[in-house]
């Protein structure tokens, strides 16, 4: 059991490079995570003054580049060794060095959770091909995850290039044969399609969104269609634990929804670490 799930190529110095890489990465995510809803947000807002003939409210270049990130109190523009991914934050005591605004602990967090399993990826994959791939996967499922814990969307900017990079690299069978990674990617779509308007019929509500049909597609386009039962299983397991323990612990509104990305976000990272054996596991009881 140990060898399966600890396999390792030899050399530790890749992995180390993947881990400091993963920082830089989960810094970058940070602005992404927080951006790309703002531009979302904004181009819809420009879209209807447009329809309507009124001036458009956004006129400014607003991207994941332009403008510089900037404390949202005071204005103070961030410094090269101001953004040193964790170190940055611990010197400065977790607030602005102008205004002393407290900076939230997640920043921290989501560069630190990036690093460490950009390290676990290429320490399981190597650094080939199919280690530099699972960087990608990664990298944008933790950015989906957060978008969706905090707006309860998942952007197409962010699923539909999941989706066709899973298609490319499984050209030459890098994850799964091409021929299951299309189906997969159909399958998966379309199985919580399905699920979305059976549940709309019986109930009159909305169960999920079509960004989870476009997720589940993607990891479908990854991992191929004979994954798509593991992760469904694992991400409901997952999703219906938590929600309870929110209604419970929190007090949460059972009619307040509960976002379904991350839970899928989360099962398709442990498919892909572990799909195989979770598989076989599950299948020897039987």
């Amino acid at each position: 059991m140990n060898q399966i799930f600890f396999a390792a190529p030899a050399s530790l110095l890749p992995t180390v490079i993947a881990g400091i890489f993963g920082l830089l990465i989960g810094s970058f995510l940070n602005v992404v995570i927080h951006r790309i809803p703002k531009m979302m947000q904004r181009e819809s807002d420009n879209y209807v003054a447009s329809e309507s003939g009124k001036p458009l409210p956004h006129e400014d270049r607003y991207n994941l580049m332009v403008p510089r990130s900037a404390c949202p109190q005071c204005g103070h523009q961030i410094t090269a060794l101001e953004n040193i991914p964790v170190i940055s934050y611990a010197v400065l005591g977790g607030k602005c060095s102008e205004c002393k605004t407290p900076i939230s602990l997640r920043y921290p967090i989501i560069e630190l959770l990036t690093g460490l399993l950009s390290a676990l990826m290429i320490w399981h994959f190597g650094s080939g091909l199919m280690g530099i791939g699972t960087l990608v996967f990664t990298g944008l499922l933790i950015a989906m995850t957060f978008i969706d814990a905090d707006t309860q969307l998942l952007p197409d900017d962010l699923t539909l290039p999941l989706l066709w990079m899973g298609l490319l690299i499984n050209l030459n069978g890098t994850f799964v044969p091409l021929s299951e990674a299309v189906i997969g990617a159909v399958a998966g779509y379309l199985s919580l399609w399905s699920i979305y308007w059976l549940f709309k019929l019986v109930t009159g509500k909305e169960g999920m969104g079509y960004g989870d049909f476009k997720l589940l597609a993607a990891l479908g386009a990854w991992l191929g269609w004979k994954m798509l039962p593991v992760i469904v299983l694992l991400s409901s397991a997952v999703g219906a634990v938590v929600g309870i323990a929110l209604i419970l612990l929190a007090r949460r509104g059972r009619d307040i929804p509960i976002p379904f990305g991350p839970y899928l976000a989360a099962a398709g990272l442990l498919a892909l670490l572990y799909g195989k054996t979770l598989t076989q596991t599950y299948l020897g009881f039987y």
